[in-house]
């Protein structure tokens, strides 16, 4: 018995003093390494994900936002069986099961299986189980509207890195840059406290755009462009005074949401980056320069009487035969040949200065990726019939944003603005960080505008080219266009394909906004007047309706005598 006592103390002496032996090497004399270790195997590096900012329209409306979302990734090293799982996941995900498998069966340690899923087909996985199947929070961009303002917002890629519109332009704003957070696991991997102690957030954008306006424009392209066939459409509307852009579209659009199934037809922001021979609205330019510079008041007649007139050894026609036409019927009933001799009596150098003066040839400014500053030849390189061709929209390039600047400076008094979509941009606090002001510059007299606005009144008047443009109840002024395609295979302008526009602002006297139209290859009927002129109407009479605009007493009760009835 006292052997075996012996030999039982002697036992659990020496492993008390293995014990504390241990217990002294790891608390005391490698206590740095071991602390070190546990912290490599306890402590987990996570990407804190960051909220981009949100884009609201003028009114406070989200037009962009951020849905919270995971992905799914896959460490192929701890996948038992690549084939059952790929076929099993493709069904939940919908890729291809070779391409999964691919995935499953590849060399790396981390391998995106599907980014952003939605939550119910991520639980959908989750449910399964699958050891080498993790999941990532990710934040994902979403956009309530779908395709409304497409071609002003933009969108992001997948690492939501904005590559279009507002999207890409104010990125440095709308993003953040990431930090790490430190989150404390058991030896199963699963979390203990929570890292995650706050939000990355980015700054939001408040846009010129009224989500109302924007509708309201959208919905009549969309009417015009399926009751003409037209190849595609663009309108802007924007506050003359100002240059806020407040509803801007194309025709064809796409979807944000599902960018995917779009091409860059689609995608195309034509409003300025796509440039096109304006024809007759181009008229103001030598109607605004000849009345500026004096060489005709609204009385100067010219004979029109021939249908044409000869430039360079090339005869320029009317679309329709006048007489003897006064400089303001010219205009109203927008003679080529009346235009064409006003333009001589100018003289080319002049015609250029107030090209350039009323900013063609150059970018408007307006803030969003990819416009274009359009094509304007100097004098020394027109030909001889340059002068005419010039004078009526011919012989240049210009966007349909450059046109309605243009005629914003009859709209507002003379001032040449800078058009914008960018109202503010807000810290995720709300504080204002950037608020952009108002760019104008007087360029034309007050005189001079006055006088030519009581022109472009007449156009949408009887005996004018624009009636289908009236607006009951508030006076309208501008200007039609039509203008032929240059047909790249003949190099010679087309006899079937037609660009038709209209461009004006209402009230006329005190314009609430401006706004121009242009249709690309209607079918079955080309003039501005008639194909552009009744989409603005459309356009203007909903949209002053939604901004409240009084309505003339007489007008308004024969808007009531027609409803009534």
């Amino acid at each position: 018995m006292n052997r075996r006592t012996v030999i039982l103390v002697t036992v659990i002496s020496f492993s008390f003093l293995a014990v504390l032996f241990r217990l002294s090497d790891i608390m005391l004399l490698n206590h740095g390494w071991f602390s070190a270790k546990a912290r490599v195997q306890q402590i987990k590096k996570e990407v804190v994900p960051v909220k981009r900012g949100i884009i609201f329209d003028r009114r406070g409306r989200e037009l962009a936002i951020n849905l919270e979302t995971e992905s799914v990734y896959s460490n192929p090293s701890e996948i038992s069986s690549p084939d059952d799982i790929s076929s099993v996941l493709s069904k939940v995900i919908s890729q291809e099961p070779d391409i999964i498998f691919a995935k499953l069966n590849s060399d790396k340690k981390f391998n995106w299986i599907e980014r952003k899923l939605d939550m119910e087909r991520t639980q959908m996985i989750k449910d399964m189980k699958i050891k080498g199947i993790g999941f990532l929070p990710e934040m994902k961009r979403f956009y309530p509207k779908g395709a409304l303002a497409s071609h002003i917002i933009g969108f992001v890629n997948p690492d939501n890195n904005g590559l279009e519109g507002i999207e890409r332009k104010y990125e440095k704003y709308l993003s953040a840059r990431s930090e790490n957070a430190y989150m404390l696991r058991d030896a199963k991997g699963n979390i203990l406290s929570d890292g995650l102690t706050k939000e990355i957030k980015g700054n939001n954008i408040v846009l010129t755009i009224d989500e109302g306006l924007q509708y309201i424009l959208e919905k009549n392209l969309d009417a015009a462009m399926l009751k003409w066939k037209a190849a595609s459409a663009t309108a802007i509307m924007m506050d003359p005074y100002t240059g806020e852009i407040l509803a801007m579209a194309n025709r064809p659009a796409y979807n944000l949401n599902n960018t995917s199934e779009a091409d860059m037809h689609q995608m195309r922001n034509r409003a300025i980056t796509d440039c096109y021979e304006p024809g007759s609205t181009f008229k103001i330019i030598v109607g605004v320069a000849a009345l500026e510079e004096g060489v005709v008041n609204l009385r100067s007649k010219f004979d029109c009487s021939a249908g044409h007139v000869d430039v360079g050894g090339n005869k320029i026609r009317d679309s329709h035969r006048h007489g003897v036409l006064t400089f303001e019927e010219i205009i109203q009933k927008s003679s080529n040949v009346g235009t064409i001799k006003v333009g001589l009596s100018l003289g080319k150098s002049k015609i250029y200065d107030y090209i350039k003066k009323l900013g063609f040839g150059e970018k408007t400014g307006i803030d969003l990726a990819g416009e274009v500053s359009g094509i304007v030849r100097p004098p020394e390189r027109w030909s001889g019939m340059s002068i005419g061709a010039i004078s009526i929209g011919q012989e240049i390039a210009v966007t349909p944003l450059q046109i309605l600047r243009a005629y914003s400076v009859i709209a507002n008094g003379g001032f040449l603005v800078k058009p914008y979509v960018v109202s503010e941009i807000l810290s995720p606090e709300g504080k204002v960080i950037y608020k952009t002001v108002a760019e104008t510059e007087r360029i034309i007299s007050e005189k001079t505008i006055n006088t030519f606005r009581g022109i472009l009144k007449k156009v949408t008047e009887d005996g004018g080219t624009a009636k289908g443009a009236s607006v009951a109840g508030n006076q309208v002024a501008g200007k039609t266009g039509t203008a032929q395609i240059i047909d790249p295979k003949t190099k010679k302008y087309s006899r079937d394909k037609f660009i038709s526009s209209f461009v004006g602002f209402v009230p006329a006297d005190e314009p609430r906004l401006a706004m121009i139209v242009v249709i690309h290859e209607p079918k079955g009927q080309i003039y501005g007047g008639v194909v552009a002129g009744p989409v603005f109407r459309a356009i203007a009479d909903e949209a002053l309706s939604y901004l409240s605009v009084p309505r003339d007493d007489s007008a308004a009760k024969g808007l009531l005598l027609v409803s009534s009835h």
